[in-house]
């Protein structure tokens, strides 16, 4: 670009914070030879460039956030942060201050002491309040049209209201449209009290070519007219055959939203989704800071439309957004968008008459030229085609630093430009730009191939960085999964090396009873314990299955089983892991016994070792999808079984009987009777018709039996010894009651026989005693001893039967082992 002259000149200093001024919320507007400026205070000082003075202060009830100028009436709107929309006449304020001249200099007193010349404060009255909202954040005046912009709980709200100038009616402005935004992200405050944005939205309007009505702006105050071409193209045909304005916001997410004025106005008549009125043109991916229209071709003979042929929007990181019209082989318009990076932080920006935006980092004043790129025109540019936009766009420097807010005063056709700004040490400037002929230019051919090495460079080193990048993320995660794999290797030679003895890593199994749901319910509690020193991280899973056998009143029927599957997240050597599984009631109330509890550890290895498989330049979720099918096993993993338990009748008994301790005195004994007879006596009650014992019998048949007989010796030698003095049915009784809960009860009362009740609610009795038997062996008589089994129910009976025969081969099986 052309070397820059700049000529700044201070007009005032303000009074501003320690730290300097905040970008966002300062502005400066000009009206003729008046200048507005806030610096976001609540205070609005109006400066004469003619006189070099200031000839008035507003003092408002809230710090200022925006401020816009009326063409028509001379007011002035202003907003206020939690506060709302205030208007003003200036011309009412200027009597007010020529009347109150010489009364108001003891209220500048502290002004004074600041630095600032004495002139009058006028408090701004509260009833000036046209439109009192603490959510507003951005407003645009339009004629009598008030369009703001509203921030809620989880999405932004556009609103019209039909606003009265002061004096004319002091009704409160009328809605007249509205719709919300949608947002990517949440926004802050809460539902009771809404804070301030860190950054407010940009709020503009863009008009077509001749639109009439709604024209009431001043220069500079945000609003522009594109070419009907670009504007065509980017708000759709309703918005070009209504002739409508369109409002343009600038979102701190990175949205820019438009919404047409007029579809607006008539919503609430139309029928549809009011949100169907919003249309997303971009995304920045960066909060907005300015929105603004430039013209990057020149008009040459045709005068007709020389209004901005280009959009431009710039995000608070250096992001711009580029977008104008261009025509395809067949001659139909189609949209050119371009997207550059500039230097940031971006304090606030631009856009001059031309072709040239201006734009402020916390270090330098800039300007780009989007017609040139930043380089003098050369029509034999190869990245570029006539009438496109640049590839590339080099700022160049202003030499001024620390601008919070800017204005384009004025541009000329031959490159001279006026701009107003605010720096953050609160010092009103003009900076006049004029290209100086004595700057000198480097050749053309020198530019151009300068800054074709500089883009393959830049392209070159991005290429790199990137490769360089996903081959890192591809060896980091290789080397994640081979630690991974090392370590599922080590856990898993601890297991296989320890079958026989106590396992490192262990799984227990221990059932109980509980009421839940007003009903009594088995329940099994799985510990997983880890005493090996190692830990067990990701791809671990602890699998428990629970199956059950075909019922014995239906022997063709298949057992149920149900896997559950938790993961062990970082299982570290000494932690241990519990699950607690619901077994019965199964479908007639009692549970399906026996049930196997079995317990594993299952490692994935499309978990761990799929993303590592994956090829370097895959998206960030690399997975399985990525991982060609022939790297991994069909089993998808590794499976290390743990333990593996059956529940029971004998584990399930209960013993009432034995919680209360045999303090009461014994009853006497009633005349001996028949046992079967008094039983079923019992079963029928006091009420029942008396029977015989024949009737009695085949109504109520007997309690069934089963019997086994075990040699003494043999059992002697699988159990042990027991406690001294201890009988072998006592050792016996507690050999068998050796995962119930009242084994404790059993071997304090040394019982050798004990009656308890079935899952099912039958009693089942259990009794052992030594026997002697003569009729097995030839060399004579044998010490035996015999386990009873009796139960009304033969289920039970078969289940308790079933249940000691597999413990008495388990320990004959372990004595023969040995």
């Amino acid at each position: 670009m052309a070397g820059f002259a700049p000529r700044v000149q201070y007009l005032a200093g303000f009074r501003c914070p320690l730290g300097g001024l905040a970008a966002g919320k300062p502005r400066v507007l000009c009206r003729g030879a008046e200048i507005f400026v806030s610096t976001g205070s609540e205070l609005v000082y109006v400066y004469d460039q003619e006189g070099n003075l200031l000839t008035a202060v507003f003092r408002f009830p809230g710090r200022v956030w925006h401020l816009e100028l009326s063409a028509l009436g001379g007011v002035l709107y202003v907003l206020c942060a939690q506060k709302g929309v205030y208007c003003v006449s200036l011309d009412q304020a200027s009597r007010s201050v020529s009347q109150d001249d010489g009364d108001d200099s003891d209220k500048n007193d502290e002004d004074s002491e600041d630095g600032e010349p004495p002139c009058p404060v006028i408090p701004v009255d509260p009833d000036a309040c046209i439109l009192p909202d603490a959510t507003l954040c951005a407003f645009v005046v339009l004629d009598d049209i008030l369009v703001t912009l509203a921030q809620g709980p989880a999405q932004w709200k556009v609103q019209l209201f039909r606003c009265h100038r002061p004096g004319e009616d002091a009704r409160p402005p009328g809605q007249i449209g509205e719709v919300e935004l949608s947002t990517s992200s949440p926004l802050a405050g809460s539902l009771g009290e809404p804070t301030a944005p860190h950054f407010l939205p940009v709020l503009c309007c863009v008009s077509p070519p001749g639109c009439s009505g709604l024209c009431g702006r001043m220069p500079g105050s945000g609003g522009f007219t594109l070419e009907r071409a670009l504007f065509g193209l980017l708000f759709g045909v309703d918005a070009s055959l209504l002739e409508s304005p369109v409002i343009l916001c600038g979102l701190p997410d990175g949205q820019l939203c438009c919404v047409v004025l007029k579809t607006l106005v008539t919503s609430r008549l139309a029928p549809g989704d009011p949100k169907a009125l919003v249309k997303i043109l971009h995304h920045l991916e960066e909060p907005v800071v300015s929105i603004g229209a430039l013209r990057t071709e020149s008009s040459g003979e045709n005068v007709e439309d020389t209004h901005p042929d280009c959009l431009v929007a710039l995000g608070r990181h250096g992001r711009v957004l580029a977008v104008k019209a261009s025509w395809d082989e067949a001659g139909d318009p189609v949209p050119e968008l371009q997207e550059y990076r500039l230097p940031g932080p971006v304090l606030c920006a631009a856009c001059g008459g031309g072709s040239r935006m201006y734009h402020s980092t916390p270090s330098d004043l800039c300007v780009v030229d989007l017609a040139r790129g930043g380089a003098p025109q050369d029509p034999v540019q190869p990245d570029r085609g006539p009438g496109s936009l640049p590839s590339l766009l080099c700022p160049a420097s202003l030499s001024v630093c620390g601008v919070v807010t800017l204005s384009v005063l004025s541009e000329v056709p031959e490159g001279g430009t006026r701009l107003l700004a605010l720096s953050a040490r609160g010092r009103l400037m003009t900076c006049s730009l004029d290209l100086s002929s004595e700057a000198p230019c480097p050749a053309r051919a020198t530019v151009v191939n300068t800054g074709q090495k500089i883009k393959e460079l830049l392209s070159g080193i991005g290429t790199v960085s990137e490769r360089v990048s996903s081959l890192k993320k591809a060896v980091d995660q290789r080397n994640r999964a081979l630690v991974c794999l090392n370590e599922a290797m080590n856990v898993s030679c601890v297991l296989l090396a320890s079958r026989e003895g106590p396992r490192p890593i262990s799984c227990t199994t221990a059932t109980a009873w509980s009421r839940a749901q007003l009903q009594d319910v088995l329940t099994a509690t799985c510990r997983l314990q880890n005493g090996s020193g190692f830990s067990l991280d990701r791809g671990w899973t602890w699998c428990v299955q629970v199956r059950t056998r075909s019922r014995a009143s239906d022997p063709d029927s298949a057992g149920s089983a149900a896997t559950y599957t938790i993961p062990v997240d970082r299982l570290g050597p000494g932690d241990r892991r519990e699950v607690t599984l619901l077994l019965g009631p199964g479908e007639d109330g009692a549970p399906d016994l026996p049930v196997t509890v079995s317990c594993a550890l299952h490692y994935s290895l499309r978990e761990v070792v799929g993303g590592a498989l994956a090829p370097p330049d895959s998206s960030e979720d690399s997975s399985l999808e990525g991982c060609p099918p022939d790297m991994l096993p069909e089993q998808d993993g590794v499976c290390l079984p743990l333990s593996e338990h059956t529940v029971d009748v004998l584990q399930c008994l209960r013993f009432p009987g034995l919680a209360t301790p045999p303090t009461q005195a014994p009853s006497p004994r009633s005349p001996a009777g028949d046992p079967v007879d008094t039983f079923l006596g019992a079963r029928l009650g006091p009420g029942s018709e008396p029977a015989g014992p024949a009737s009695l019998r085949a109504k109520f048949p007997p309690p069934s039996v089963a019997t086994i007989k075990v040699s003494a010796g043999l059992l002697r030698a699988a159990l042990g010894d027991g406690q001294p003095g201890m009988s072998l049915g006592c050792t016996t009784l507690q050999w068998l009651l050796a995962e119930n809960s009242a084994l404790d009860v059993v071997r304090a009362r040394l019982l050798s026989s004990v009656r308890g009740v079935a899952p099912d609610g039958t009693d089942l009795h259990l009794v052992v005693r030594e026997v002697t038997v003569t009729h097995l062996c030839a060399a004579g008589p044998m010490q035996a001893v015999e386990i009873q089994v009796e139960s009304s129910s033969l289920a039970n009976l078969c289940q308790a039967h079933h249940a000691v025969i597999g413990r008495l081969q388990v320990s004959c099986g372990q004595l023969r082992g040995e």
